[in-house]
């Protein structure tokens, strides 16, 4: 017989009730995992989207992204005519804010030249961009249709939505776009028309538009990679970055803070669920002193009542948990940021409720051992 099962099927409405209020705490518990996956995926993106092995960016700067950095466009030039770079192109990378239908529309825009690398990784419907001007391939969570004019930068240029990708979104959760190098340059390089004028009038030099901020570069595969990061050093005016070092930087110091806030607030979480289990535990028990007493009087051994609390305390965990985690997936669609479950990361999670349901079952377990069984005859008299 087993009698964690007959208690829970006479207090089946309370076993259920309770397991759901559980769940959506553990389900909360297992989102924030999937955020936190998501966060590290997406911003690994970045990195990752122009297929590369070096990146090439400002003397003492861990540009593009970790810092500003701002280089000559004769530099990828420089870069393809050493030994070993296969293939180079220059980018550059901004955000950018404008208004589209009385709403705010905030993006972050890549400038590559066609046919180097750099380019989109993946159009999930639409086209490449053939035109050298004011067309542009962006995300599908900016809400953009193809065909649909996007108004950008100071002179009210309107980009043609030509394609769209899927999942290609920043850390802090913005669409992605590209648009061609020269129309990325004017954007983020020229100035608006009345600082124009005032520039020419006071007989200022306007500043040139050819800079960008880093050339990638893709390394042949008969060459190592170090070998080209060694010899693009000796040029004192630039950093080069391999792609293991880029990818280090976006993960560990670009979003390290978020990184931090999300691990903290899941640990609460989990020591919260462990204090709930335990309370829940411990009320159960207390509704069951008598029967435990009984239990006691005709001779039940320790381990039988320990197995009991144990055993309800596993239950409510495992079940708390399974239905968070069908709760996340069904509504992971609807979430704002992008969820990545790992499964390596589920089963630790998983691993840690059961620890926590072993832990917070003790509270119940000293109450249980410490029942007098004279009170099975205290109660019944």
């Amino acid at each position: 017989m087993n009698l964690a099962y007959r208690d829970i099927k006479h207090n089946l409405l309370r076993f259920v009730l309770t397991n759901f209020g559980l769940s959506l705490l553990l389900g909360i518990v297992i989102m924030i995992t999937g955020v936190y996956g998501g966060m590290i995926d997406e911003a690994l993106r970045q990195a990752r989207a122009p297929n590369v092995d070096l990146w090439v960016v400002e003397a003492g700067t861990n540009g593009p992204f970790a810092e500003a950095s701002r280089i000559s466009g004769d530099t990828r030039e420089l870069v393809s005519r050493v030994y070993g770079v296969e293939r180079a192109g220059s980018v550059t990378y901004q955000s950018v804010q404008t208004e589209l239908n009385g709403k705010p529309l905030r993006m972050f825009l890549v400038g590559f030249e066609p046919g180097r690398p750099g380019a989109p990784r993946k159009i999930s419907a639409g086209r490449e961009i053939t035109r050298g001007h004011y067309e542009m391939i962006v995300d599908r969570s900016a809400g953009l249709k193809l065909g649909q004019e996007v108004p950008l930068g100071t002179h009210g240029h309107k980009f043609t939505v030509v394609g769209l990708m899927t999942r290609e979104v920043t850390a802090s959760g913005d669409p992605v776009g590209y648009i061609t190098l020269r129309d990325a340059q004017a954007l983020q390089f020229e100035l608006a028309p009345p600082t124009e004028r005032r520039e020419v009038a006071r007989g200022g030099a306007l500043q040139t538009n050819d800079q960008i901020n880093a050339v990638v570069a893709k390394i042949s595969p008969y060459v190592p990679v170090s070998e080209v990061a060694v010899a693009l050093s000796r040029w004192k005016h630039l950093t080069t970055l391999q792609q293991e070092q880029q990818e280090t930087l976006l993960s560990k110091f670009v979003i390290e803070r978020v990184r931090n806030q999300q691990f903290l607030i899941m640990v609460l979480l989990i020591i919260v669920s462990a204090v709930i289990i335990a309370l829940i535990v411990y009320t159960l028990t207390m509704d069951k002193v008598r029967s435990i007493a009984t239990l006691k009087f005709v001779g039940a051994p320790d381990r039988t009542i320990i197995g009991l609390i144990l055993q309800q305390s596993l239950s409510m965990g495992i079940f708390g948990y399974f239905m968070g985690l069908i709760l996340v997936l069904t509504f992971e669609p609807y979430f704002p940021r992008r969820l990545v479950l790992d499964p390596v990361n589920v089963s630790i999670v998983f691993a840690i409720v059961i620890v926590v349901c072993l832990a917070a079952s003790t509270l119940g377990i000293r109450l249980a051992l410490k029942v007098d069984p004279t009170e099975a005859l205290a109660s019944s008299g």
